[in-house]
């Protein structure tokens, strides 16, 4: 025997539908913006328990969680169709109207939007509450006023109460969309137009919001919050608009004024069009409505007529409202079908185009294998309940009973299983894809969020339609963020909302690293003191971004030149590269040849001509005083020699000395120094300068430093004296064709004239220490250095030394060869240059050596 479990229906007791009630019955009645739901919220938790119908599950989101504030959510229950929160023991209960428990202990009931029983798809559900729903104690019936001879008529009982409107709504033509003013609503009738408004308002004013009937509950929420929280001034939407939405709209412009309902293409009612408009304004402030004009020959125009109802609230009343059996017999198949299709008991009720539940339910009902194994009550009311599963996918009633066909394959005998039901959620859990693929993604996850919150359907209900919440969270999330991708530009949005025409109303500030920012969005960066337009701002932006930059830029130069004035004050605080003076990666100034080497000049940046004349003479003063700073600080050996080569007490041989030692950066080889033309007096005083007297080179130890070897090459760069540029932590040894300033060549390899020096005196001491007029000189202190033992033979020779190769072993003699020795003989002092003595037979490695220096 196949299972059977009992419908909603059942195990909620139904209230007798023909029962008389001692409650208060309130039907009030008005336009838009007169505070009907404000006033049924009120009244709810004016009383010990109740139930709000609401037409949208985003409207019933929405008042539970402002009744959750005031009473506590353990106190209140939120029951749609996909979404099921019952708190044991609520006692407020906010629902879709498909969803109102029919209980008789709640004590205030309230239906909104009760205009909608004369909605062909869905008004047999509101008539049926209109007419039979009560609370115990108080019954509020909220809708347009087109409705009250319904009420009077089906619901005599009830009290009318009409609310005006709190503002005026004013009709003000046809505009294009580029002159559409800020804080707008634009309504499309299909998703193609929705999209090419967008785009185009994301063109014109940085983009827009987007609200369908096809997005998820939760992504019309981001959307609309977005555009609530000013991030975009334009909200494009569809007739979903006009249900319930509070927005914060000042116009709203209708982009066509026919949309296809279903079955044709029709225009819209006065009554449909005021409830779109009536968006406009809210509470006290008035609101504006109109067509979009420059749509290519298909501009939509109000009549006259319409244009007056719309502004006077005057519409036609209703004259009968749709009604189904709500209570059908669950006999059999075709007497649940006979039911449905029964005429209405009543001359104001009618009978309602088929719905898709029940053209499902008749499509299957002509499929044998179905229709066969559907019997007893039970099944009948449990079939029936699977064919009302919504039509998410708004895929038509044909594909639609397709998958409810196969639903009832797998409920028909039970349970839907665990893992079937996880399976399913699971293989829709995947936000990647364009927005026309995650909606179809969520439209799908809405149907499995419906299944899932039946108790009677699936055994672990809380645990899947957990996980069918949280996969629609996370898609609605995914698509929220491509509509904001595609129809949002951050940038252009703000400049527009912040200056509309006028640049210099844009609140700019600097960021870090230098970014140009408006309101956090970033227009550009300054590098240096020089802005720079972001690439990616769009052509129409850029004359903006200018302007703006314009016109705030001085006050943002003048604070960046502050910080340019405080790091200046700091010896690493600026920095050079080459002969320019870099300062947070940008170059402020260049030093420029003056009056001799040592007396550069600085040379602004002509960025710098930005800065208001005061604070430019500021910013020239600190870079001056640090770059005599650091000149003073690495310089001051030479310094101290340029200053003595101008006093007359030094004689006419030592200046001309001192002169070249400043030239070549504190190093000058002896033999073209004049050395040999001072008096001992001079001498001395060149060495109270600083200046060491080497065997090969005159040199300022000091001037040897890496920071001060970089600083005289830098100025000899500015006066086009191209020499190798030393090597910045200035190694003993470096391989070069051409010697670095402060470096002697021997061979292909350079040797800092420093050591060279100390190798030499070493080689001297040894020679001292001996009474052998020739010695061996251990080349060991050489390689110490990384100089060669080649390169340490062309020194020797340099400084005078002179090689004596030891003879060969005799024949069948065994032992190490005789090593080289060395003589010095000063009278015959050679020199790197000089030739080479004449080839011996090479003995050892280093006479070898000595050798190809030689060649």
């Amino acid at each position: 025997m196949p299972a059977t479990f009992p419908s909603m229906a059942q195990r909620i007791p139904a209230q007798p539908r023909k029962s008389a009630h001692t409650g208060v019955v309130k039907a009030v009645l008005g336009p838009t913006n007169t505070g009907k739901t404000h006033l049924a919220i009120e009244r709810l938790c004016a009383h010990s328990s109740g139930a709000i119908g609401f037409p949208l599950r985003l409207l019933a989101r929405e008042v539970y969680d402002r009744v959750c504030a005031i009473k506590g959510a353990d106190n209140v229950a939120l029951i749609t169709g996909e979404e099921r929160i019952e708190p044991k023991g609520a006692r407020w209960h906010l629902c879709t109207v498909e969803a109102m428990p029919s209980r008789p202990d709640l004590a205030f009931v309230a239906l909104d939007e009760a205009q909608l029983s004369a909605d062909p798809e869905r008004g047999h559900v509101f008539t049926d509450r209109l007419m039979h729903t009560r609370g115990r104690e108080e019954t509020m019936l909220l809708g347009s006023s087109t409705l009250e001879p319904m009420v009077k008529a089906l619901v005599p009982e009830a009290e009318v109460v009409t609310r005006p409107r709190f503002s005026t709504l004013t009709h003000v033509g046809a505009k294009k969309l580029s002159r559409i003013p800020p804080r707008s609503a634009i309504v499309a009738f299909s998703a193609e137009q929705v999209y090419v408004m967008a785009e185009m308002l994301r063109r014109f004013r940085g983009g827009a919001a987007v609200v369908m009937g096809a997005l998820s509950p939760q992504t019309r929420n981001a959307q609309v919050a977005m555009y609530q929280a000013g991030e975009v001034d334009y909200l494009v939407a569809t007739d979903a608009i006009g249900m319930g939405l509070n927005l914060d709209v000042h116009h709203v412009a209708f982009a066509g004024l026919s949309k296809f309902d279903g079955h044709r293409q029709r225009r819209l009612t006065t009554a449909e069009m005021a409830q779109i408009a009536g968006r406009a304004g809210r509470h006290q402030r008035d609101g504006t409505f109109g067509a979009l004009a420059g749509m290519g020959g298909h501009d939509p125009e109000f009549t006259p007529e319409e244009i007056y109802a719309i502004e006077e609230h005057r519409f036609a009343p209703l004259t009968r409202l749709f009604w189904r059996e709500a209570e059908p017999r669950f006999d059999s198949i075709a007497t649940l079908i006979e039911d449905l299709e029964s005429p209405p008991p009543r001359p104001e009720l009618a009978t309602p185009p088929q719905a898709i539940d029940l053209a499902v339910l008749k499509r299957l009902a002509e499929d044998v294998d179905i229709a066969s194994g559907v019997r007893g009550q039970r099944s009948v009311q449990r079939f029936w309940d699977v064919c009302r599963l919504p039509d998410f996918r708004q895929q038509g009633y044909e594909t639609h009973s397709r998958f409810v066909a196969r639903l009832w394959q797998d409920l028909r005998h039970g349970y839907l299983g665990a893992d079937y039901v996880a399976q399913a959620i699971a293989q829709l859990d995947n936000p990647s894809g364009d927005i026309d693929t995650l909606q179809a993604r969520i439209a799908a996850i809405r149907s499995w969020a419906y299944i899932a919150q039946r108790p009677d359907w699936v055994l672990a209900k809380d645990e899947m339609s957990a996980r069918a919440r949280a996969v629609e969270a996370r898609l609605s999330d995914a698509l929220h963020a491509r509509l904001t991708e595609r129809f949002v530009n951050r940038r252009t949005a703000v400049l527009m909302r912040k200056a509309g025409a006028d640049a210099g109303l844009l609140p700019v500030r600097l960021g870090d690293e230098g970014a140009v920012l408006v309101d956090d969005e970033p227009i550009g960066h300054l590098e240096g003191f020089r802005f720079v337009v972001d690439p990616l701002a769009r052509a129409e932006d850029r004359k903006l971004l200018l302007a703006a930059a314009e016109r705030h830029l001085p006050g943002l130069l003048a604070s960046r030149a502050n910080v340019l004035v405080a790091a200046a004050g700091e010896p690493d605080g600026i920095e050079f590269e080459d002969t320019a003076l870099v300062w947070q990666d940008t170059v402020v100034a260049r030093i420029e040849r003056g009056r001799h080497m040592l007396s550069p000049r600085i040379k602004p940046d002509l960025a710098l001509d930005r800065l208001a004349p005061g604070c430019k003479a500021e910013v020239l003063a600190a870079l001056d005083g640090w770059f005599a700073a650091q000149h003073k600080r690495h310089l001051a050996p030479i310094l101290a020699l340029d200053e003595a080569s101008r006093d007359p007490a030094s004689g006419p041989e030592l200046r001309a000395l001192l002169l070249h030692l400043v030239e070549s950066g504190g190093v000058l080889p002896r033999e073209q120094s004049g050395l040999d033309r001072l008096d001992p007096a001079q001498r001395d005083r060149l060495r109270k300068l600083g200046v060491r007297i080497g065997s090969l080179d005159l040199f300022l130890p000091a001037a040897l430093r890496p920071a001060a070897m970089q600083a005289w090459h830098r100025l000899a760069r500015i006066w086009s004296r191209p020499l190798p540029l030393p090597p910045e932590s200035m190694q003993p040894v470096v391989h070069a064709k051409i010697a670095p300033a402060g470096y002697r060549r021997l061979g292909n390899e350079c040797l800092r004239v420093d050591l060279a020096e100390k190798l030499l005196h070493a080689a001297h001491r040894t020679r001292l220490g001996t009474k052998a007029r020739r010695v061996f000189l251990d080349p060991a202190v050489a390689r110490s250095m990384n100089l060669s033992t080649a390169a340490y033979a062309a020194l020797l020779r340099a400084g005078g030394f002179r090689v004596h190769m030891g003879r060969a072993l005799p024949e069948r003699a065994f032992g190490p060869p005789q090593p080289p020795l060395w003589d010095w003989r000063p009278s015959r002092a050679t020199t790197a240059s000089d030739a080479p003595p004449p080839p011996r037979p090479p003995i050892g490695a280093f006479a070898a050596l000595a050798d190809l220096v030689g060649r």
